[in-house]
């Protein structure tokens, strides 16, 4: 299917469907597509049922957000970059998650480990993943948030993040030091350990439990 053939679509579900049969549509539209690409990539493929059950979850938890941020909106949409004092970590505000993220380099592979977790306003994990990457990596941060041009190896990987932020309608990025990002830390270590990429929903792998709790007994 190519582009037009898909605008065409679209306009004929916008015809056809509400608001949220159409959310919801795209939302599995996107889920095949993710499927695809995991099973191409050699992860295993999904149970449709759940599949299902997942693109309910995600649009109910995506409207939820709206309804939470049009404070928000209403005073203009931001893109911050903060650094805090990196001593320990510090919790989202209230119906905000907190994606945290680290690379860690493995010398006798030449491979790095990707680990991250997102997190709610009261600590919860909400998912986690641990992935070995193959090649080079850099703290992209500010580069993300700058918006200008950049020449190196990422620049698709920094536009595509960059396209993704612009959706949002606040997104925050933060600097900060080891102690504020120790569980992700250890995570992105525990990828040397396996040869898939592995995720977790709503639960917290036994390597990080420990530095979860610290931070949850920090707030």
């Amino acid at each position: 299917m190519g582009q037009l053939d898909f605008v065409a679509l679209l306009e004929y579900l916008l015809d056809r469907l509400n608001k949220t049969e159409v959310e919801m549509f795209l939302v599995q539209a996107w889920l095949i597509w993710n499927q695809r690409n995991r099973v191409v990539y050699g992860s295993k493929l999904l149970e449709p049922g759940w599949l299902n059950r997942r693109a309910a979850e995600l649009l109910e938890e995506f409207q939820q957000l709206q309804v939470s941020l049009q404070a928000e909106k209403a005073m203009g949409a931001t893109r911050q970059v903060v650094q805090n004092d990196g001593m320990r970590w510090i919790a989202p505000p209230q119906a905000v998650y907190k994606l945290n993220y680290n690379v860690a380099a493995f010398e006798d592979s030449a491979s790095t480990g990707f680990g991250a977790m997102i997190r709610n306003s009261t600590g919860e994990v909400m998912a986690t993943m641990t992935v070995k990457v193959e090649g080079d990596s850099v703290n992209a941060t500010r580069c993300i948030a700058s918006g200008s041009d950049i020449q190196s190896a990422i620049r698709h990987v920094v536009g595509d993040i960059r396209h993704l932020l612009g959706a949002l309608e606040w997104a925050s990025m933060s600097c900060t030091k080891r102690n504020g990002n120790r569980v992700v830390h250890v995570i992105a270590r525990y990828a040397q350990n396996v040869n898939v990429d592995l995720f977790w929903m709503e639960e917290v792998p036994s390597v990080a439990v420990e530095y979860v709790n610290i931070d949850a007994s920090l707030f």
